[in-house]
């Protein structure tokens, strides 16, 4: 059904789901309850949300501050996309450290992304569609992020495409983190 590949981030998983082929195109499964339930995985999924983005567009980093924080679900349906989380719960083995993945429709893989990490993603193909799944409800007073270049990644250029909000986040270094491992 899925194969879990853990990442360099604890709790942070890699789920390659299994695509079906025929004549017709392909299928693929990208959520099974009982699945995700069994591996300790969130299922309490509350909304769900997609954006279509141009090559050269990065979103994030984001997440949502206690106590509306949540655990995601993310996915590429169209295109490719560099994926990236940083972890920001202090005690972990790998705080303020990031991850990086290249999410794409052929290979149909996901990311799921533990309450207490930010995400972000910047689009390599021509365009992209990206799907996340979400366990809490958007809270706009509680919706925050960090600085897309203080966190130490390397993106595929130094000017992307960015929102008036993912320019003025504070960096990483002056972020005080409400996450705890």
């Amino acid at each position: 059904m899925f194969t879990i590949n853990e990442t360099t981030i604890p709790s942070c998983y890699e789920m390659i789901p299994a695509i079906r082929t025929d004549s017709r195109g392909k299928f693929v499964k990208t959520f099974h309850e009982d699945f995700f339930r069994q591996h300790g995985l969130a299922v309490d999924f509350r909304e769900e949300y997609y954006t279509v983005s141009q090559r050269g567009v990065l979103r994030g980093l984001h997440f949502q501050l206690p106590p509306a924080a949540h655990a995601k679900l993310v996915y590429c349906a169209h295109g490719e996309v560099l994926d990236v989380v940083v972890d920001l719960r202090q005690g972990s083995p790998t705080y303020r450290k990031h991850y990086s993945v290249l999410l794409s429709t052929d290979k149909a893989n996901q990311i799921y992304v533990p309450i207490g990490l930010a995400h972000g993603f910047f689009v390599v193909s021509e365009t992209a569609t990206v799907t996340y799944k979400v366990t809490s409800v958007y809270a706009p007073d509680l919706d925050s992020g960090i600085l897309w270049n203080s966190a130490g990644i390397t993106w595929p250029t130094g000017l992307p495409i960015l929102s008036e909000r993912d320019q003025s986040f504070s960096s990483l270094e002056k972020f005080v983190t409400p996450f705890r491992y």
